[in-house]
């Protein structure tokens, strides 16, 4: 560890922002030719020119991209590791924090999860963004502070929380004849057009997917944006769908009515996900520990 040299990856961290040898040596307080005799041993370093003149300015190598963001990571890791302690006091932490969940989430804890933030720290604000775009660069760049809704696909970079398990129940318009039977069988089940959502316009999903293990097919009429979509729908019609359950809390009018499933299909979980980078950010940690123990009461 004698060769050790964290002003080293500090000198990278402003070199990869900045793209330019002038503009890093201000941000970090050094004259341009110590800057350059930096960005020479990082060059040697890691046996990449790591920057490279282009007209009037400078670009980074394909290498040097590569590594950009677990530069940073690890820069502010360092800075959080080596800085002094120091206590957090919420209440007067001014600062705005987006969330991004899909439509029922926010018609169902918004309301709520505002009312406990302002609480305790009136001077943060939550945004709620739409879960239309799930992929992990909004929470790479801190466009995103939070991701709330099942675990994303390219998760693997990502730190996860979960926040409570789910699963799907049948929803249909009060008065529907499809509650004459009872228990509602299969067949019951099938004998209506159903409404469907999906982000992707696709007919399947995973109660399909259960029906399919048993050798039958549900007639799939509609394709809605969303799970509120999907009980207007269901209250206005005789089309049968499905929600998770935890949005029944959502359905404010007497016109539907919840229903078990006739068929066993996997349940799932709600997580928030966040970047790493901002696993020691004091107030990113407040607030996950909030909602988290908001939905543990909730349970």
């Amino acid at each position: 560890m004698s060769d050790l040299d964290l002003n080293l990856l500090v000198a990278l961290d402003a070199l990869l922002r900045e793209r330019s040898v002038s503009a890093a040596a201000r941000r970090l307080g050094l004259s341009t030719s110590a800057m350059s005799r930096t960005l020479a041993r990082l060059r040697a370093a890691l046996g990449d020119p790591i920057l490279v003149p282009a007209g009037r300015g400078m670009v980074a190598t394909p290498h040097a991209l590569s590594i950009a963001q677990e530069v940073r990571g690890l820069t502010e890791a360092v800075h959080g590791v080596l800085s002094p302690v120091s206590g957090l006091d919420i209440s007067k932490v001014r600062r705005d924090v987006t969330i991004r969940a899909n439509e029922a989430f926010v018609l169902i804890y918004a309301a709520s999860l505002s009312a406990a933030v302002a609480n305790a720290a009136p001077g943060i604000r939550l945004r709620f963004a739409p879960r239309s775009d799930k992929d992990i660069h909004s929470l790479r760049d801190g466009t995103v502070d939070l991701d709330i809704g099942v675990l994303p696909r390219e998760s693997g970079e990502l730190r996860c929380q979960t926040l409570f398990d789910d699963l799907y129940v049948g929803v249909a318009r009060a008065g529907h004849p499809i509650f004459d039977a009872d228990p509602i069988t299969v067949e019951a089940y099938l004998a209506w057009g159903h409404v469907l959502f999906s982000t992707k316009a696709d007919f399947a999903g995973p109660i399909d997917a259960a029906l399919a293990d048993l050798g039958v097919q549900r007639d799939v009429r509609l394709i809605v944006p969303s799970f509120p979509a999907v009980i207007t729908v269901a209250a206005t019609s005789d089309l049968i769908g499905s929600i998770p359950q935890s949005h029944r809390n959502s359905v404010t009018t007497s016109d539907v009515r919840t229903f078990a499933l006739p068929v066993v299909v996997p349940g799932f979980s709600i997580v928030q996900a966040w970047h790493p980078r901002m696993d020691a950010d004091p107030v990113h940690r407040w607030l996950r520990a909030l909602i988290f123990d908001t939905f543990r009461a909730s349970a």
